[in-house]
């Protein structure tokens, strides 16, 4: 009898960092030096995928290929590496400037028992701006990371906070950056909605981000606005509990006109502003949506051959969940599979499937968690796209499986190697229409 091949437990092709690559959201900061004691190569691994081979995004300063690291040997997990780190830290004091500096533990270090902990409060008894965060590999993704390195900086450098409330102020919890390789202008696109409907907006990451210095504005805003099915809930519970904010979760990030509206509307409504200001916007912007989806739509009826009717999303949860709604619900696409590779926590993916039912009129989606790129792209080769092109919103990675199905394979989450990233959007009024000119233009362009 034929011996059954069956795979290995390892996973191929992942679609996150680990823990520790949370190094990018230190990186993400203005005026920041991340800090990785951790092994050799675990930093140029994290690189590759969530930065340069995430859309060559770049970086600026202590971050992309310059993370300073304690490069972790055979010598420290036997003797102890807390003396290797104490080194590492005092030259990066000396050499790089930096507002904030935050250490983040990888797997050896935290194995092995090393008290980190104590070797950076040395450095705050000296006043410098610095905390750690334990990101070991094995407790999960980047954006687990994410959330742990957030909870770090929040207790260890903001602190206790007793003051007013400033109304109308927001703390904007959103998209894990470098995680998209458009984070950058998906954060200017939320900010400038949250800012155009009469929100004041502490913007913690990325280009209009106030640096270090913003963070300490956190415990003065009114309330948390948290835009994610799952990353950031914590965060806010946090912040809830520590300085008695509340929070606004809304799970689906918006795109395109109704999804916008309804973002805005909800959102002014929990801050319990004038809404003159948020209602003259909204129709500005909705006046010009309808304006280029008008001249669009004659595109769209008189090229309907050869355009894609079909399709499947893979990516992490929330990405998954916008570009599902929005093909399904306003341009009337069918979405045929959805698979959510960012590994939500448990507790949360029963609600994460709830948030796919009846995501459009008479539809509704069955999404699957799968983490294993290897398994990602097997469910792949099962989908039946009909007699239309597929079309796959995806990675690098499902790049031979759409070339098998000769679908179009538009890349939109880690790793995307076939783009490079400056300041693009696919969210909101105006990142819409550049996601449907990303889409058409492949679909009559062939590629």
């Amino acid at each position: 009898m034929a011996e059954t091949k069956t795979k290995s437990g390892t996973i191929v092709h992942p679609h996150y960092g680990c823990t520790v690559g949370a190094a990018y959201t230190v990186a993400a900061i203005k005026g920041r030096v991340p800090i990785a004691n951790c092994g050799p190569g675990c930093m140029y691994k994290q690189f590759f995928l969530i930065s340069f081979d995430n859309g060559f995004q770049g970086s600026a300063g202590a971050g992309g290929g310059n993370v300073p690291s304690a490069n972790v040997g055979e010598n420290d997990i036997v003797f102890g590496g807390t003396q290797k780190l104490d080194d590492l830290i005092k030259s990066s004091l000396a050499v790089l400037k930096g507002d904030l500096y935050v250490v983040l533990t990888g797997c050896s270090g935290e194995l092995i028992g090393d008290d980190v902990e104590s070797v950076v409060r040395k450095y705050q008894e000296q006043g410098f701006p610095i905390v750690c965060a334990e990101t070991g590999g094995f407790k999960g993704t980047n954006l687990t990371g994410h959330e742990i390195v957030i909870e770090s900086i929040i207790n260890q450098y903001v602190g206790d906070y007793d003051g007013e409330k400033e109304q109308g102020l927001v703390n904007l919890w959103f998209d894990v950056p470098y995680f998209h390789q458009n984070w950058r202008g998906d954060y200017l696109e939320i900010v400038r909605i949250l800012r155009a409907a009469g929100l004041k907006v502490n913007v913690l990451f990325g280009p209009q981000s106030g640096g270090a210095k913003e963070w300490k504005n956190i415990p003065k805003a009114q309330f948390n606005l948290v835009i994610s099915p799952w990353v950031g809930v914590k965060t806010a519970k946090l912040l809830e509990r520590k300085y008695g904010q509340p929070y606004l979760h809304i799970p689906e990030i918006p795109i395109g006109e109704e999804a916008t509206t309804a973002f805005i509307r909800k959102v002014v409504e929990f801050a319990g502003i004038n809404k003159r200001k948020s209602e003259a916007f909204i129709k500005e912007e909705s006046q010009l949506y309808y304006y280029f989806l008008e001249h669009f739509a004659e595109f769209f009826s008189e090229y309907w051959f050869g355009l894609p009717s079909q399709f499947a999303v893979i990516g992490d949860s929330a990405y998954t969940l916008a570009y599902t709604k929005f093909l399904a619900s306003q341009i009337g696409m069918i979405p045929v599979k959805q698979i959510i590779t960012d590994n939500p926590p448990p507790r949360y993916r029963e609600k994460i499937t709830e948030y796919f039912r009846n995501i459009a009129e008479g539809v509704s989606v069955e999404p699957e968690f799968i983490e294993d790129g290897y398994l990602v792209e097997e469910s792949l080769r099962t989908v039946n796209f009909g007699s239309g092109v597929p079309l796959i919103l995806g990675t690098t990675w499902e790049s031979d499986v759409a070339a098998e199905k000769g679908g179009l394979l538009i890349e939109v989450g880690p790793p995307t190697t076939e783009e490079v990233t400056i300041n693009k959007t696919y969210i909101g009024y105006r990142g819409a229409f550049t996601l449907l000119e990303r889409i058409y233009s492949a679909a009559v362009g062939g590629k």
